[in-house]
């Protein structure tokens, strides 16, 4: 069982590696997140950042989206895949704030994962990025990074989250998520790049799979 001091020196060799680690969305406001967060499910940053502005120029604000025709939005996010559905969650979304939260953001999970589209991850990004909220992002990239660690152990996202929260503080949650993202999509890829990571002599993955294999080859 790996200790809360160890995971948090593992979270801190990875935020000296990653200092200026955040969101690679593009956003303006928190509005503007939450939806470039839901259009990024099932696709990537790079792809949301080219359709946003032209999305954000035509649709500025939460009023301008929930008016919108789905096909409209459709059109304009179809390069990013789903967009159909992506479209329908989008307008959804928009009326909810309206008619629920007078246009505003929600600053819990409860009220944000009630939103058309909007799952604990996405909730989570708006609250620790775009409202200075306590939250941990959990996505594969987390996932992936923290069990090959071995800082967490879980079946689900849900599981990986509550571990990682309870091992690390508050304070340090949005970062510590960060620092794991950036180093799933640089280092620690679905084939991972072992050589290259500065975790080599802590990665129960790193021990096993490669050391091991070196040992019997």
């Amino acid at each position: 069982m790996v200790s809360k001091a160890d995971i948090q020196k593992v979270i801190g060799v990875l935020a000296r590696e990653y200092p200026n680690a955040t969101t690679e969305l593009k956003y303006r406001n928190p509005f503007e997140l939450l939806v470039a967060t839901v259009l990024s499910a099932q696709s990537t940053d790079i792809k949301v950042n080219l359709v946003t502005p032209n999305l954000f120029k035509r649709y500025p604000n939460v009023k301008t989206f929930a008016a919108a025709k789905e096909s409209e939005i459709e059109k304009e996010i179809r390069s990013i895949g789903l967009s159909k559905q992506k479209a329908r969650n989008l307008t959804n979304l928009a009326q909810q704030l309206i008619t629920e939260h007078q246009g505003n953001i929600p600053t819990n999970i409860t009220q944000l994962t009630r939103l058309s589209g909007v799952g604990r991850k996405t909730a989570n990004v708006v609250l620790a990025h775009a409202l200075g909220l306590p939250g941990f992002p959990v996505d594969r990239h987390v996932i992936r990074v923290s069990t090959r660690l071995g800082i967490a152990q879980g079946r689900n996202a849900l599981e990986i989250e509550t571990q990682l929260c309870a091992s690390i503080p508050q304070r340090d949650w949005r970062l510590s998520s960060d620092v794991q993202i950036l180093h799933g999509r640089r280092v620690c890829k679905q084939k991972p790049l072992c050589q290259k990571c500065v975790l080599q002599k802590k990665c129960t993955y790193f021990k096993i799979q490669v050391l091991g294999q070196l040992k019997t080859s």
